[in-house]
């Protein structure tokens, strides 16, 4: 085996792995409303293990048109989506989020994320919507 990755673990088990092999990523629920991996996070950028979070686009009222990213997306000048994107972004430097798209024009959203740029202030804010 060349690389390997690990699903839906926490802490405890990526050091236990790690005692056997070298963890290359890791891949756990996580977005802006389900923070319930935010230890993990953690660990994998302090450690160097890409962190891959599934279903990293929140859904629900969190991303509907009145709710807390729209004004923060339309401040930035973006999408709810590419705002959700842009946090975790920045939230780790070994953050790869893979959001699924049925569509180009979704995929060419999503990649628009990497432009956006949060204010500390907005990053803040959305830190602080968690479910």
């Amino acid at each position: 085996m060349r690389h390997v990755g690990l699903s839906e673990v926490s802490v405890a088990e990526i050091a236990a792995a790690r005692k056997v092999v070298s963890v290359a990523t890791v891949q756990n629920l996580y977005n802006l409303k389900n923070r319930s991996a935010e230890p993990v996070v953690d660990y994998c950028d302090a450690e160097g293990i890409g962190f891959i979070p599934w279903f990293p686009i929140a859904s629900g009222k969190l991303l509907d048109p009145d709710g807390p990213v729209a004004k923060i997306a339309k401040a930035a000048g973006a999408t709810a989506s590419q705002v959700s994107l842009a946090w975790l972004l920045r939230r780790s430097k070994t953050m790869l989020p893979i959001p699924g798209t049925s569509s180009v024009a979704h995929l060419e959203e999503n990649c628009g994320a990497g432009k956006v740029e949060l204010s500390d202030a907005q990053y803040e804010a959305l830190k602080g919507i968690a479910g």
